[in-house]
């Protein structure tokens, strides 16, 4: 049964160190492609590192990503962490709200094991 987290994109160290060694090394895409889930709700859902999840979006956008689970004390149990790439990107949705930019933090998301 499918759970609703809040999921909040950002940048991070790694993405940052990998994407001066390019953006298709493994280092970077690994970073993009990784959601970070926290060790209490990895626990309480039964999920390993490594696993695959599927997050659906608030508009109905469906991607498949492997987690890892977040440093503790880093995330909050009930919210997600994934750095901006093409997953993170798929999930926003269009309307910007007049500002030219789509909504990229708090975004409300179904997470299943896959």
């Amino acid at each position: 049964m499918p759970e609703t987290f809040i999921l909040i994109p950002g940048r991070t160290s790694d993405q940052g160190c990998g994407i001066s060694e390019g953006k298709f090394l493994e280092k970077y895409q690994r970073e993009i492609n990784t959601l970070q889930v926290p060790p209490g709700d990895m626990a309480r859902l039964g999920l390993v590192d490594g696993d695959r999840v599927r997050l659906t979006g608030e508009d109905g956008q469906v991607v498949e990503v492997n987690i890892t689970p977040a440093k503790k004390d880093e995330l909050p149990e009930g919210m997600l962490f994934i750095a901006y790439g093409d997953i993170s990107s798929r999930l926003m949705g269009g309307d910007t709200h007049g500002s030219g930019m789509p909504t990229s933090k708090g975004m409300d998301v179904r997470l299943e094991k896959v």
